[in-house]
């Protein structure tokens, strides 16, 4: 299950859920950008959408906010580490730092921290769990493959 938070105007979470069951599900008055987040992950799960354009607000500090920009750089169906994200951002001693700030991305998906794996090409934590992660990589492998 996916948990989506947001207002009239944005998106503010969107995050995996241990929940099996499903509610406030879409209704007349769920607002517009719920409704076109829901539909646009929709498109992403079916292997239709590569990229999001529904508005959503990221919340955290400055060093955050660019670490999570960073993330949204990597194209789909690749990867970097957080080494590159480090050096992306120069700041290449900040490794650490922007391990910490993947992990408190908010908005999964849509700011793909799934993307991050080790500098050795091995999957490194994943705040959803180590399997949805690896599933996300092959699924977009397999949807830029179609």
């Amino acid at each position: 299950m996916i948990e989506i938070i947001g207002t009239h105007e944005a998106i503010s979470s969107i995050l995996f859920s241990e929940e099996n069951k499903k509610e406030n599900l879409l209704q007349a008055e769920t607002p517009p950008v719920l409704i076109e987040c829901y539909n646009q992950l929709d498109e992403y799960f079916k292997g239709h959408r590569q990229e999001f354009t529904f508005p959503y607000q990221i919340e955290g500090t400055d060093f955050q906010k660019t670490v999570w920009n960073a993330l949204t750089k990597i194209p789909y169906a690749k990867t970097g580490s957080y080494k590159n994200i480090a050096v992306s951002i120069g700041n290449e001693k900040a490794i650490r730092a922007v391990g910490s700030a993947n992990g408190k991305n908010k908005l999964s998906i849509v700011i793909p921290c799934h993307r991050i794996i080790g500098s050795n090409g091995k999957l490194t934590g994943y705040a959803g769990g180590l399997w949805r992660k690896e599933w996300l990589l092959q699924h977009e492998e397999k949807s830029h493959n179609i």
